[in-house]
């Protein structure tokens, strides 16, 4: 009884003792947002009354990710669980592809004209703008409940990024002092992502568009204007106009896994040449051969392989992941053309730590390969090291981290 008594007299000490931390941390908070973003915003334009009415009442959000109050001696958090990288297959889940792909196909019906028309203006195709809008927030019918001015002045105190979150919540000031949105109204994901087509507030100053032509570039409650912004990022970032973004193919083994990436480019009648085919027996279209393509394996030889166009890496300036954009390319072309399922299996691939790749990173570096830093994520650079390591050792190269490779590679 003593013993308890003890632990409970401890434990109230230490969350009053942790109580008054936050108080004073939450006081340092308020001096920060008058010392530091102040100054920053009002160089921008924005009034003090648009910074009172954005931020009056707004305290930190200690529930949000990769927080660093002051005084930690780390600039990242002191306790991570190790995380696990799955099998590349899993970001194509069922329910996923064919919920962005039935909703998808109805949006095409209700937003025909406003598609038909943005799409001529950009050049950027309907299907595509659908399968963004789908997968960044259910075609609007994805619950935004995060106060953006809390996030971002939260993160922009005590994150990882600050710098990074302090250039973005005097981004979203500048959005409030234009008149687009005001206040509490200004919605976000626990990134500070805002509206449907999920801009950072920079992008939404760069990107979004009006639509409707009501003045306004309400990205939160319009589809007008969140059709125009996505096709108007995607064309401010070069997309090429009557271009596909790729194709699935089958890659003989006389063509390395090893030639994936933007850097090892060739005319689409070059890989043809050499034995690549569309898996759907179709050949490539004609105007598209004499065009720059790419070999993309996002599982090396353990899935799925694709010649992808340089519109495929204008989708990866939306969000940088070969999967987001093969995701979005692949729900458009269902949407549109009633295509099914990857002819190509995913492998029984994963179940690596984000450690135990990057440790082979380390490895391939060590040996003189780029494989675009050691960051635990099997990206491009990473696949086609690991693959040319495989050749130089006298391996059938497969292009992907897998298990038994952990004692060679990274002992």
């Amino acid at each position: 009884m003593r013993m308890l008594s003890l632990i409970l007299s401890l434990t109230l000490l230490t969350n009053g003792a942790f109580a008054q931390d936050r108080a004073a941390i939450e006081r340092q908070f308020q001096s920060w947002l008058q010392e530091t973003v102040w100054p920053q915003a009002q160089a921008k334009g924005v009034s003090r009354r648009t910074m009172k009415q954005a931020l009056s009442g707004v305290t930190l959000n200690w529930k949000l990710p990769d927080l660093v109050p002051p005084g930690s001696s780390a600039k990242t958090p002191k306790t991570q669980k190790q995380a696990e990288f799955g099998s590349p297959g899993r970001y194509f889940n069922t329910g996923s592809v064919q919920g962005a792909t039935s909703v998808g196909r109805k949006m095409a019906k209700r937003h025909a004209a406003t598609l038909a028309r943005v799409e001529a203006e950009t050049g950027v195709p309907a299907r595509i703008i659908l399968a963004i809008w789908g997968r960044e927030s259910g075609y609007g019918q994805v619950p935004i409940r995060h106060n953006a001015f809390q996030v971002l002045a939260t993160k922009g105190f005590m994150s990882t990024r600050d710098e990074y979150f302090t250039e973005e919540l005097v981004a979203a000031l500048q959005i409030a002092d234009a008149g687009h949105l005001r206040g509490s109204a200004m919605k976000s994901s626990w990134a500070g992502a805002l509206g449907q087509p999920q801009f950072m507030p920079t992008s939404f100053l760069t990107y979004a568009t009006d639509g409707n032509g009501d003045g306004r570039a309400d990205i939160w409650g319009s589809p007008d204007d969140t059709i125009a912004s996505i096709a108007n990022y995607l064309a401010r970032h070069s997309w090429i106009a009557g271009r596909d973004w790729g194709f699935e193919v089958t890659v003989p083994d006389a063509v390395s896994c090893a030639w994936e990436g933007p850097d090892q480019g060739r005319p689409i009648r070059d890989w043809a040449a050499m034995g690549i085919r569309r898996v759907s027996g179709k050949p490539f279209p004609a105007h598209e051969m004499a065009g720059e393509g790419f070999l993309m394996m996002p599982a090396g030889r353990n899935g799925p392989a694709f010649l992808v166009t340089p519109n495929f890496y204008v989708l990866k300036e939306y969000n940088k992941s070969d999967l987001y954009a093969l995701f979005v390319g692949h729900v458009g072309d269902r949407i549109q053309f009633g295509v099914g399922n990857f002819s190509g299996r995913w492998g029984k691939v994963g179940g690596l730590y984000r450690s135990d790749i990057a440790a082979m990173q380390r490895a391939l570096e060590q040996q003189g390969h780029d494989v675009g830093g050691a960051d635990g994520l099997p990206g491009f650079k990473t696949r086609r090291s690991i693959g040319r390591w495989q050749e130089a050792t006298g391996q059938s190269p497969t292009c992907f981290p897998e298990k038994r490779m952990k004692g060679a590679l990274a002992p």
